[in-house]
C-alpha cells in the first residue's frame, strides 16, 4: 500500500484523468475530484486473493478498479460455477451499500487477475458523498444515475437523425405516404366522388395508359366545378380536372414542394418520375413532416375506413416512437405509448374486419366476446419488433354449443389476424392466435384449459404459462377477462407447488455474465457473438414479476407494476424493486434503439445485439442490469429454496 503523504501535482492530474474515463468521475467537480485523488491509496491484490468478504467486518474502504478484474461470488447459487455472480473491471467501484450502511459486505470480492486499487477511507468516502452531488447520486441511485447519461448520450444521436428525416430537406421519395389513386379521363365523375368518399382521399389524379398525369380533381374542385356549375354527375372527369399541373421528381427536397403550394395556390404537388406519376403530395403531408402528434395518430385510427388507412397509420406509429426516443421519453412509457397506439389499431381492424367477414359486432359489444392479448402485447411492453400473439374468450348463448360459437367467430378471427399482419405483425409462428381454435374458447373452456397446466405443471404447461398468463382484454367484453383473472389468482394461490416449478423453470434462464469475458454471447447462429436482449436479459425480469404476482395476488400484467406492487408484500425494498425496474427498463431501451436502427436502414429487427459494439457506458450499465437480473433470481432461489 502506498503512502498517504499528498501525491505530487504531476500524480494528481494523472490520477485525475484517469478516473474522468469513468462514471461518476467524469460529471464530478474538479475540487471534488483533487479532495479525492489526494486521499486515494493504492493496493495489490495477486489472482485469487480475497479482498472483501462478510468475514472481514464493517467495510471500512471504498475501491475503485484501477487495473485488473475483481469477481463477486455468493454462496447461494447451487453449482460451483455460478459462484461468480459479477465482475468488475477497470473504473467500477465496491462496496457502495455496505458503507453507505455501515455494514459488512454480502458477497465475497476476489482477485480475478493481478489487480490494483485504488481505496478511500470510509470517513472520507462519505464526507464526498457530502460535498459532491454528482457523487452523491450515484452512489445512491447508481444504476438510475447512470441511465441518465446513456440516455442523454442516445437522445442526441436520435435528436440528430430525427431532424434529419422529419425536415423539408427530407426527398419527396420518403415523404410520399401511399400509392397515388388514379383514373382514366373517361370516368364519370360520380364514380370519382364515390372512390375518394370510400378511401377517405382528398384528390384524384387524372393518368393515360403510360401513367402519365394529365390532370388532377380535388375536394375543392368538388364544390366549384360540380356543385355551383349543377354538372351532370355522369359526365367524364376530364371535363372538370384541373389541368394546370406542377410536377417535381423524386429526388426533389421537401422545401421545393412546399416552396411550389406557396408560388401557385396549389395543395398538391405531384411527384413524376421520367414523366411516369409515383406519387401525390399534399399540404397535410408536409405540415405531418415537423410531426406525428399523439392525438392526431389516434384520431387517424379511430376514422380509417380502410386498411390502407391502417397500414400507414401503423408506419406512423413507428415514426412517433423516433420521435418519443428523440425527446427522451424513458423505455417504460415508451412500450406502454406503442402497446396503446397497437391496442387502437387492434380495435379498428376488429370493427372493420367483422363487418367484412359478416359477423355482428353486437357479439363484442352485448358482453358474449373479448379479444385479448397475449405475451408482451399482454404486459403493456411491445417494442418495434413484434409478432401476434391473441386469443378470443366467449361466452355460449342459451341454446348454442362452444363448437357452434367458434365455428363462427373464426372466419373473422383469421381476416382479423390478417389484417393485422399487412399492418407490420407477423404471424405468430407458434400458432398463438386467435385464428387458431385451440386459442378462441368459452370462458369455461379457458377456466379448464389454465387448470390443466396449474395441476400438471409439465414443460409445455411452463410454457404456455409464460404466454397466456399475461392476458389481457383489448375489445369487446372486458368482464370475461377479468373474471378469467381473477380466477386464475384465486386458483395459482392454492398451488405453492406450481409456483415452485415455474420458478424452478424461470432459473434455467440465466442472465449472460461471463468470466473470461464480460458477457456469455452465441458462438454459432446467424448471428455469432451476439446475445439475445429479449431472452437473456428481459424475460428473466418477466418471469420473476410473473410468479411473485401470481403469489401475491396482484392482477397487474405489466412487469413493473407487478414488481413495485410485490415488493413491500415481500418485504422488499423500494429502493431494491427500483433497480430491478431501472435495470429492466435500461434493456428495453437497448432494444428499442437496436430495433429503431435496423428500422432506419432497413433491416429485419431482432432483438440480438454484439455487446463489443456498445460504447464504455453502455456497457457498463448493460452488465449492471444483467446483475440485477441475478440479484433478483439470487431472491427468488432463496424464497423458493432451490
Amino acid at each position: 500500500m502506498s503512502s498517504s503523504t499528498l501525491p505530487p501535482r504531476s500524480l494528481l492530474n494523472a490520477t485525475i484523468e484517469h478516473l474522468q474515463r469513468h462514471a461518476p468521475f467524469d460529471r464530478m467537480e474538479r475540487t471534488h475530484l483533487e479532495f479525492l485523488v489526494e486521499r486515494l491509496t493504492v493496493s495489490y491484490y495477486g489472482k485469487g486473493e480475497v479482498i472483501l468478504s462478510p468475514e472481514h467486518g464493517v467495510a471500512d474502504k471504498f475501491h475503485i478498479i484501477k487495473q485488473g478484474v475483481v469477481q463477486g461470488e455468493q454462496n447461494v447459487t447451487r453449482t460451483a460455477d455460478e459462484r461468480t455472480w459479477l465482475e468488475l473491471h477497470e473504473g467500477e467501484c465496491f462496496p457502495l451499500g455496505a458503507i453507505i450502511s455501515k455494514r459488512a459486505v454480502t458477497s465475497i470480492y476476489r482477485a480475478g487477475e493481478d489487480t490494483f486499487c485504488y481505496e478511500l477511507a470510509a470517513d472520507d468516502f462519505l464526507e464526498l458523498m457530502r460535498i459532491s452531488p454528482a457523487f452523491q447520486d450515484f452512489c445512491t441511485r447508481r444504476i438510475a444515475s447512470l441511465l441518465e447519461q446513456s440516455k442523454q448520450i442516445i437522445q442526441a444521436q436520435y435528436a440528430h437523425s430525427s431532424t434529419e428525416q422529419q425536415s423539408l430537406n427530407s426527398p419527396l421519395e420518403t415523404v410520399i405516404r401511399r400509392e397515388p389513386i388514379t383514373c382514366t379521363p373517361e370516368t364519370p365523375i360520380e364514380q370519382v366522388l364515390e372512390t375518394m368518399h370510400r378511401l377517405g382521399i382528398g384528390s384524384m389524379v387524372i393518368t393515360d395508359g403510360a401513367a402519365r398525369p394529365l390532370g388532377i380533381f380535388t375536394l375543392h374542385d368538388v364544390l366549384s366545378r360540380v356543385a355551383l356549375q349543377r354538372r351532370d354527375l355522369a359526365e367524364p372527369i376530364s371535363n372538370v380536372m384541373t389541368t394546370r399541373l406542377t410536377t417535381l421528381p423524386p429526388q426533389a427536397f421537401a422545401y421545393e414542394a412546399a416552396l411550389a403550394m406557396a408560388r401557385h395556390g396549389f395543395r398538391h404537388v405531384l411527384v413524376t418520375d421520367n414523366g411516369r406519376l409515383t406519387g401525390v403530395i399534399s399540404e397535410k403531408d408536409l405540415f405531418s413532416l415537423q410531426r406525428v402528434g399523439l392525438r392526431q395518430l389516434s384520431t387517424a385510427i379511430r376514422q380509417a375506413m380502410n386498411l390502407e388507412t391502417l397500414q400507414q397509420c401503423a408506419r406512423d406509429i413507428r415514426q412517433l416512437i423516433h420521435n418519443m426516443l428523440a425527446q427522451g421519453v424513458a423505455a417504460e412509457q415508451v412500450t406502454q405509448f406503442i402497446s396503446t397506439l397497437n391496442d387502437l389499431l387492434t380495435s379498428r381492424i376488429i370493427e372493420l374486419e367483422c363487418v367484412a367477414a359478416g359477423v355482428d359486432q353486437g357479439l363484442f359489444c352485448s358482453g358474449q366476446v373479448c379479444w385479448i392479448a397475449l405475451g408482451s402485447e399482454g404486459r403493456y411492453e411491445q417494442t418495434l419488433n413484434t409478432d401476434q400473439d391473441n386469443g378470443i374468450i366467449f361466452t355460449v348463448p342459451e341454446g348454442s354449443t362452444a363448437e357452434e360459437m367458434r365455428q363462427l367467430l373464426l372466419p373473422a378471427a383469421k381476416r382479423i389476424n390478417l389484417a393485422l399482419e399487412a399492418c407490420g405483425f407477423p404471424l405468430c409462428k407458434g400458432q398463438i392466435m386467435a385464428s387458431n381454435p385451440k386459442w378462441c374458447l368459452s370462458l369455461a373452456e379457458w377456466k379448464n384449459t389454465f387448470a390443466h397446466w396449474i395441476d400438471h405443471g409439465d414443460p409445455e404447461a411452463l410454457l404456455n404459462a409464460s404466454i397466456f398468463f399475461d392476458f389481457r382484454p383489448i375489445f369487446g367484453a372486458h368482464a370475461l377477462a377479468e373474471e378469467l383473472r381473477e380466477w386464475l389468482t384465486r386458483r395459482v394461490a392454492g398451488h405453492s407447488r406450481f409456483l415452485h416449478q415455474m420458478a424452478e423453470n424461470a432459473l434455467r434462464n440465466r442472465p449472460p455474465l461471463g468470466l473470461v469475458r464480460d458477457f456469455v454471447v452465441d458462438s454459432r447462429g446467424e448471428r455469432p457473438n451476439t446475445l439475445d436482449l429479449k431472452i437473456n436479459g428481459i424475460t428473466p425480469f418477466v418471469d420473476a414479476a410473473r410468479i411473485y404476482s401470481l403469489a401475491t395476488g396482484i392482477t397487474h400484467t405489466n412487469t413493473a407494476q407487478r414488481l413495485r406492487l410485490a415488493a413491500p408484500k415481500l418485504n422488499v425494498s423500494s429502493t431494491e424493486a427500483e433497480a430491478w425496474i431501472d435495470a429492466l427498463y435500461f434493456i428495453q431501451f437497448l432494444r428499442l434503439h437496436h430495433q429503431n436502427e435496423d428500422l432506419i436502414e432497413g433491416k429485419a429487427m431482432d432483438n440480438r445485439i454484439d455487446p463489443d459494439q456498445l460504447n464504455d457506458l453502455d456497457r457498463r450499465i448493460l452488465k449492471e442490469a444483467f446483475r440485477q437480473a441475478r440479484k433478483l433470481q439470487t431472491r427468488l432461489a432463496l424464497d423458493y429454496q432451490l
